[in-house]
């Protein structure tokens, strides 16, 4: 019955304020001591290891119950399903007029238009181009003058043969055997080695193209998102770091997600640079550096000079040789950081759309949680009271409806006002 009453059923107004009080200090007391009852069994179940028992066993939840934190479903809103015609989006590359059989055809037939049937087919060939270079000679300069063959054709292959195999290899995910099987059967003269050539080799436009837009993507916004994911690189596990704003998204596997990984990834791949400046002795105090090593490291590094990671560790193996992982860790951390947020060379993120893991502090000006990982904060109450599961539940509703109202306004902004959103934006 407790658990049942609603507060806006007192008249009083000074009573109900009390009682709602009072049923706040109640949620956060049951929160405490769930709390405190893990950590008590945790502490039980280790003393009972260091005994030589066991603990309590460890149950894994389900997959639903590892789900429960998804927003998901709360974040999609279900639209009206509109069945569109099944060529809608074909484009057409050809129109043929099929003719009548005049011999089939009556005297008195009369022309009644034409009915359309669209016709998917692919053609998939060889285009073996002879070209037919010009060549001149001046005997004046004794020099031979030869036309260059047109932009990317290179070689014995024309850039057509390596775009099939670069997509069908790393897109559609083709061994090199059977695209290697599947150029031979439509006639082209390749071998195996060839083939590999142009999977592993000349690579540095490709290269070069990914790191520009990159830095346009950079460019581009003064936020930018960022997300990691384990993946497996040869048999190691690896993590792959998603940058992204609405114009670009850029993938970039290294070893870890630390921070100094996150800086790279912000830099286009390039390795951290190390610098002792003013924004650097703040970010020390902010990442937990002891106001000792605060003031010492003034002493032992040039300020404003620019060091590299090789430079900086001969430094602090120098002075610092007994000092733990965790100190020179921190110290590093900061002296990246100052030096990515202090540089011009490169566009540098002021706000960073992520997650609240921890790794991401202190490496931009401003954080940002996304709305999935902001609304996960509030999938973790359990309300005791059902007034306050009421609460919970309404501002769940009014929380992914102003997600969806901003991102009408996002879509319908030239609208104005009188658009599709509500005049309370």
């Amino acid at each position: 019955m407790v658990e049942d009453f609603d507060p806006k059923s007192i008249e009083d107004e000074g009573v109900r304020q009390v009682v709602i009080s009072l049923m706040n200090l109640v949620e956060q007391l049951s929160a405490k001591v769930a709390e405190q009852a893990e950590e008590i069994q945790r502490l039980r179940d280790e003393n009972n290891r260091l005994k030589g028992e066991q603990g309590k066993p460890k149950i894994l939840p389900n997959t639903k119950a590892k789900a429960s934190l998804s927003s998901e479903k709360e974040r999609r809103e279900s639209k009206p399903h509109h069945k569109a015609t099944k060529h809608a989006e074909i484009r057409i590359d050809r129109v043929e007029v099929v003719k009548v059989d005049e011999e089939h055809v009556p005297a008195d037939a009369q022309f009644k238009g034409y009915e359309d049937v669209i016709v998917q087919d692919i053609a998939f060939r060889t285009e073996n181009i002879r070209f037919r270079k010009e060549k001149y000679y001046s005997p004046s300069q004794k020099r031979t003058y030869l036309a260059a063959l047109p932009t990317g054709y290179t070689g014995q292959f024309g850039p057509g043969v390596r775009a099939w195999v670069l997509a069908l290899y790393y897109a559609a995910g083709m061994s090199e055997p059977k695209i290697l099987d599947l150029l031979q059967t439509v006639g082209m003269s390749i071998s195996a080695g060839q083939l590999s050539d142009f999977l592993v080799k000349d690579q540095g436009l490709f290269h070069a193209e990914s790191a520009a837009v990159v830095k346009a993507g950079l460019a581009s916004s003064s936020w930018q998102h960022l997300d990691s994911t384990g993946t497996s690189v040869n048999g190691k596990n690896e993590q792959c770091h998603i940058l992204c704003n609405s114009w670009y998204t850029a993938y970039c596997t290294l070893p870890a997600k630390d921070r100094l990984s996150l800086l790279r990834v912000l830099q286009g791949g390039a390795d951290p640079l190390f610098q002792l400046n003013t924004l650097a002795l703040e970010l020390l105090a902010q990442l937990g550096v002891s106001e000792k090593w605060c003031r010492t490291l003034p002493t032992l590094l040039s300020h404003d000079q620019t060091y590299t990671e090789n430079q900086l560790d001969d430094v602090l193996d120098a002075h610092l040789p007994k000092q733990g992982a965790n100190l020179r860790k921190r110290v590093k951390e900061a002296l990246a950081i100052a030096t990515y947020r202090s540089q011009t060379a490169y566009p540098v993120v002021e706000l960073l759309l992520c997650d609240d893991a921890p790794q991401f502090n202190c490496l931009t000006v401003e954080l940002a949680l996304c709305w999935i990982h902001e609304y996960r904060h509030y999938k973790k109450l359990t309300p005791r009271f059902l007034a306050h599961c009421h609460i919970l539940e309404q501002f769940a509703k009014d929380f992914w409806k102003l997600y969806r109202d901003l991102l009408a306004y996002r879509d319908h902004r030239s609208r104005g006002r009188g658009g599709c959103v509500a005049d309370g934006f």
